[in-house]
């Protein structure tokens, strides 16, 4: 593979990856705005946050079958038109139960990329290469932390948060645009594979009874759900309790993603000397005691702005070193499986990242402590996790001793 190709095939994948944490993160800082139009809470806006988390948890089950089955393509062509559909019908909703539902579609939609997007990594590019390249996606995904809340925060503030979800039609659609004319089809339709609920039940299974595989991504799905606890409540964390404006949360923002984006990144350096079974160890310890800190000084009074954002930065960092090579431990032992396994990776990573969500919404306190203490516990559970999970792997998969075919 030529290094051109490697870098456009890397562009074109971490731009389906990005779709829904752009559709995440962009409209943030509009929470306030979108409240008082709707005539409902920050908090109650928070819960068309939680129905897109559970959209794209529950999409992630429907589409991994349709791609073992149909190939890659074709199911991203259906999910990126219902993105696009359901990004301009948020512009025109008038209630927040309709936003709550527009939300839900338009991840329904998202979600295809998402999948599509793993499992491709996995058809596309050798085991040994799997977690470098999950990194370098979220190099990609990084920047939309980086820039989503920003630019969002100044869309809102000078054309309005309908503006915002007119953008992401449009990103779709260039998004689909790169998809047809240049990313090839990795994986070749299986007509043997059933759409019948009994056997895609049954190879769901036959995934998850992996022991490699259910260690790592319920390690991975639980830590990362923290994640989505700050996502739901830094809104409220920053603008309600410390009072920042809708520009200066999107630069904090901005700033906290630094640390998830960039540790991800020095995790591809680190994998030359060790192994991603060392690295997720260390990052889920340092990630769990963190979490503690920062509820005991939050729970205490101790922390104010300052160190609030460096305490989420910290944890953060944890998070970009932990979770690109457990998805790829997660992986490891599939080819002709990556589909469903890529989907159902994902769809525990956002059923969980849900609950985390809705449970930051539903305590509706003026207190950045039902936050943290989710966080916390989610780091500290998954530690417990993979210590418990890796007594139960009697033969890993590791980048040696398999790889996956590889487009020259």
């Amino acid at each position: 593979m030529t290094n051109k190709r490697y870098f456009y095939l890397i562009l074109i994948l971490g731009t389906l990856t990005a779709l829904g944490p752009f559709s995440i993160d962009m409209y943030l800082p509009g929470f306030p705005a979108i409240a008082k139009e709707l005539q409902t809470t920050v908090a109650g806006v928070g819960l068309s946050l939680s129905s897109f988390f559970i959209g794209i948890s529950a999409g992630q089950l429907l589409y991994g079958p349709l791609l073992d089955r149909f190939g890659r393509k074709k199911p991203l062509y259906i999910g990126l038109t219902l993105y696009i559909l359901a990004s301009l019908g948020c512009m025109t909703v008038h209630t927040i139960d309709a936003l709550v539902a527009l939300r839900f579609v338009q991840a329904i939609g998202s979600c295809a990329a998402a999948v599509a997007s793993i499992a491709m990594v996995r058809d596309l590019f050798p085991v040994k290469d799997n977690a470098k390249v999950f990194s370098l996606l979220m190099l990609v995904v990084g920047v939309s932390p980086m820039i989503a809340p920003t630019v969002g925060g100044y869309v809102t503030a000078a054309l309005g948060w309908q503006a915002i979800f007119l953008i992401l039609a449009i990103m779709g659609a260039l998004i689909l645009c790169a998809v047809i004319f240049w990313l090839p089809e990795s994986y070749q339709p299986d007509p043997t594979f059933s759409l019948k609920p009994k056997p895609i039940i049954n190879n769901f299974l036959s995934v998850i009874r992996e022991p490699q595989f259910y260690t790592y991504v319920f390690t991975g799905a639980i830590a990362f759900s923290g994640l989505f606890a700050y996502v739901s409540g830094s809104p409220l964390v920053f603008m309600d309790i410390f009072q920042v404006s809708e520009k200066t949360y999107g630069w904090i923002f901005a700033f906290l993603s630094v640390g998830f984006i960039g540790s991800s990144q020095v995790n591809s350096l680190l994998l030359r000397k060790y192994k991603s079974e060392q690295i997720v160890l260390i990052a889920l310890i340092c990630q769990a005691l963190t979490g503690i800190v920062f509820l005991l000084g939050m729970i205490n009074g101790l922390l104010g702005l300052g160190g609030t954002i460096a305490l989420l930065f910290v944890f953060l960092c944890c998070l970009g070193f932990a979770n690109p090579n457990a998805a790829a431990l997660s992986l490891a032992p599939f080819s002709k499986q990556a589909g469903s396994a890529s989907s159902l990776m994902g769809a525990l990573q956002m059923g969980l990242g849900a609950l985390a969500s809705v449970g930051v919404s539903l305590f509706n306190a003026k207190s950045a402590v039902p936050m943290v203490a989710i966080m916390a516990g989610s780091a500290t559970l998954a530690l417990v996790v993979l210590i418990t999970g890796r007594r139960t792997i009697t033969a890993p998969v590791t980048a040696s001793e398999k790889s996956a075919g590889v487009i020259h």
